[in-house]
């Protein structure tokens, strides 16, 4: 028998410096009481089937099933645009609609194919998407044989619905297993940082996984980000490369991660890996896109023009301010230049913190940038946040808070398109809607001036605290 050891903090992995949530997390910690405690330090549970990958992915079955049951009302009204029990039962998704109003419904093909109908405004990809499980629909519905009535494209639609509520469950599926992967620490090389992988808890029990998945298609591009960030963290430049550009043709924002993987890069001298991602991701983009582009330019183009033309909207302080009769009148070229200056500011961030900061908070501040300036914040955004979040600032008070305001912001907006917040029957504008915006806001704010202070202060960040450097580095590990 050898000397008595120190305490260590009891494994919940199969890797041994896996630690208990309950050790790594005061907030979680305090919930323990009443319920056994905290776990004892000579506890184990390495030889358990509940794995927190398994337990994450079981979590997100049940969260996803919830938003699912929540889509319930609509479903039961049928995809109708002449009924506002969507907005009143807080329950719309655009997936029915869309079905109906895009050219789905007759069999055409997006961006292909014409009609009497809107061009869909949407990337490749996602068009893509939206066409298999088009396919998947009429293989379950079969052949309308030419009947294309408004009450056969609502019944479909229904059908469709749920052939796409298959599909994202999937997405949130691999999303929280790449979220968990990622948070482990999946360097390639021996020795690797192991972070902690509990932390796809905060991908696989957000309440607004539940609340929004199925408004859009947004969580098929949130779950390639995050399959961009697992190549990256495994040390895989070019496969980041190439699943960034297939994210960026699902959705333009992953193509904002290039950015601060730039500065990062210039600080840890890894130019040569950016610039393969950088190569990488414009070829996989540029190969998605050509064909539809040869074969269809100006259908092409119609996204691009739709979010160029588009004025400030739902959810966007722009959107606010045109409500408050202060409209900003070139709100592109402002909110531009705002988001390029705050992009300087995390860029000099970067290069000046104490220590090289991780992957993950400087793409959080990015991106959470670019949704506080851009000029429509749609409810199901919250999902680009998602990931980052758990890898950014793995803390239990500070994601509750931010939660809070996600979710009272999704509740205002259906109440503001219903109506119900109009003050009697006055002319007054519902300004408790302009408060929820002005309060989803504060809580993204807040986020980011904690995540900054740990980049400032490294001894603050949820991850270093357990003496890991960068779980998601990839080849800035030790750079």
């Amino acid at each position: 028998m050898g000397a008595v050891s120190s305490p260590v903090m009891p494994s919940t992995d199969a890797h041994p410096d896996a630690v208990a949530p309950s050790h790594a997390d005061g907030s979680i910690r305090g919930l323990t009481i009443g319920l056994g405690g905290a776990l004892g330090r000579f506890a184990r549970a390495d030889g358990s089937w509940w794995t927190p990958l398994r337990v994450a992915l079981a979590v997100c079955t049940i969260t996803f099933s919830l938003g699912v049951l929540q889509k319930a009302p609509c479903m039961e009204a049928g995809w109708d645009r002449q009924n506002w029990r969507p907005f009143k039962a807080m329950c719309y998704s655009d997936i029915g609609y869309l079905y109906q109003e895009r050219g789905f419904a007759e069999g055409n093909k997006p961006f292909l194919d014409t009609g009497n109908y809107p061009v869909l405004e949407y990337p490749v990809l996602t068009g893509a998407f939206m066409e298999v499980a088009a396919q998947i629909t009429w293989l379950i519905t079969g052949d309308p044989d030419g009947d294309f009535s408004a009450e056969l494209k609502r019944e479909t639609a229904g059908v469709f619905f749920m052939v796409n509520v298959v599909m994202l469950f999937g997405c949130a599926l691999l999303l929280t297993g790449l979220t968990v992967a990622t948070a482990r620490g999946v360097a390639s090389r021996p020795g690797g940082p192991r972070g902690q992988p509990w932390d796809g808890l905060y991908v696989a029990a957000a309440p607004v996984l539940a609340l929004t998945s199925t408004i859009n298609w947004d969580l098929f591009a949130v779950a390639l980000t995050a399959a961009a960030m697992w190549a990256w963290a495994r040390g895989w430049p070019v496969w980041f490369g190439i699943l960034l550009g297939i994210g960026t043709a699902a959705k333009f924002y992953p193509f904002l991660l290039l950015g601060p993987l730039l500065i990062l890069c210039l600080r840890g001298r890894r130019l040569g890996a950016w610039l393969a991602a950088t190569l990488a991701t414009a070829m996989s983009w540029l190969l998605i896109n050509a064909p539809v582009y040869l074969l269809a330019k100006e259908q092409w183009l119609s996204f691009w023009r739709f979010n160029d033309e588009r004025e400030s909207d739902y959810g966007s302080i722009w959107y606010v301010l045109k409500l408050a009769e202060r409209e900003v009148a070139d709100v592109n070229d402002l909110s531009l230049m705002l988001f390029v200056g705050i992009c300087v500011g995390i860029a000099m961030l970067g290069l000046m913190a104490p220590q090289r900061p991780r992957f993950a908070q400087l793409a959080f501040l990015t991106v959470a940038a670019f949704l506080l300036v851009n000029k429509v914040y749609s409810p199901q955004y919250v999902l680009w946040l998602l990931p980052l979040v758990a890898l950014a600032r793995p803390k239990l008070r500070d994601w509750l808070i931010w939660q809070a305001c996600e979710v009272f912001y999704w509740m205002m907006v259906w109440m503001h398109l219903a109506g119900f917040l109009a003050p009697g029957q006055s002319d007054e504008p519902d300004k408790i809607y302009w408060f929820s915006v002005f309060l989803r806001l504060a809580g993204t704010v807040w986020l980011m001036v904690m995540v900054s202070r740990d980049i400032l202060v490294p001894k603050h960040d949820p991850v270093r605290q357990r003496g890991v450097d960068d779980p998601g580095g990839g080849v800035l590990v030790r750079a």
